[in-house]
């Protein structure tokens, strides 16, 4: 009896320091769409992660909880730290492919390993994925730079904050895109290389954000290559055409905890109403 009392014991030790180093958290929101003339729909997300930590060694798992067909994986990521270095593995596959307009065409492999060196120069980052490509990435002097080797067409990308502007830039295989956010007045605005416009109102938990797409040209298909090896990469699906919207968002945080939103699009004149919540 003596020995099953210890057992007992022993076990409940254990439990109970396993659960002290797992945190969990989600979210959860329903959003109805009245479409303007079209018929109107609702939708579900709830979206639940646990992050277990022991020693310098992290795992985290997030998963999609809404719908009748179960959990589904969203991402299992491990990272560990070894004096100045940390490595970082994603393990868990997403889908790369959509239907959506522009999207990627074919299938790629998402799982990697990334490896960080916290060099006197700054964080220095070389991560290394499945598909052989190289990344090298780092902060020097305020700029934060990300570059990628790899086949068909390398991808560079950089950021920094100047005289109160927020400044990031884009090359992807010699197409470059650019975006700049600065605060006049306590508006934040954002203008980007596509003409698009964002300003943003209000206090936190009471906001109102309005934003203007500009004219979109339509564009011809680009095929890809299974391993993603081509100019093209993995290709991507045609672009349609689409005419100048504007949408104007207004959230609002409640004292229950749950955060209220109204969202209108000029675009098909539809009203979206969302309630939200996270924990």
């Amino acid at each position: 009896m003596k020995k099953l009392i210890a057992l007992f014991a022993a076990s409940t030790v254990a439990s109970t320091s396993a659960i002290a180093g797992v945190a969990l958290s989600g979210a959860a929101s329903v959003s109805y769409d009245d479409n303007g003339s079209s018929a109107s729909s609702t939708t579900y997300d709830a979206d639940i992660t646990l992050v277990g930590t022991t020693g310098g060694t992290t795992f985290t798992y997030s998963m999609d909880v809404e719908g009748t067909t179960g959990p589904a994986t969203t991402a299992a990521d491990m990272s560990t730290t070894i004096g100045p270095v940390t490595i970082a593995a994603d393990m868990h596959d997403e889908v790369s492919l959509t239907t959506d307009t522009g999207g990627q065409t074919l299938e790629s492999t998402d799982t990697g390993v990334t490896v960080s060196l916290a060099a006197p120069i700054g964080d220095a980052t070389v991560g290394l994925d499945n598909s052989g490509n190289v990344s090298v990435s780092g902060t020097w002097s305020g700029v934060a730079i990300s570059h990628t080797i790899q086949d068909g067409s390398d991808k560079t990308t950089g950021s920094a904050s100047i005289a109160g502007m927020d400044i990031s830039l884009t090359n992807d295989g010699g197409s470059s895109t650019w975006s700049i956010g600065t605060t006049v007045s306590g508006v934040a605005v954002t203008l980007n290389s596509a003409k698009a416009v964002t300003a943003a109102f209000g206090l936190a938990g009471n906001t109102m954000t309005v934003s203007h797409t500009a004219d979109r040209a339509a564009a011809d298909a680009k095929v890809g290559t299974a391993n993603g090896d081509g100019a093209n990469g993995y290709g991507t699906n045609a672009v349609a055409s689409k005419t100048s919207f504007t949408t104007v968002a207004i959230s609002r945080a409640l004292t229950s905890g749950a955060t209220l939103a109204a969202t209108y699009n000029s675009f098909d004149e539809s009203l979206t109403l969302k309630a939200s919540v996270a924990f």
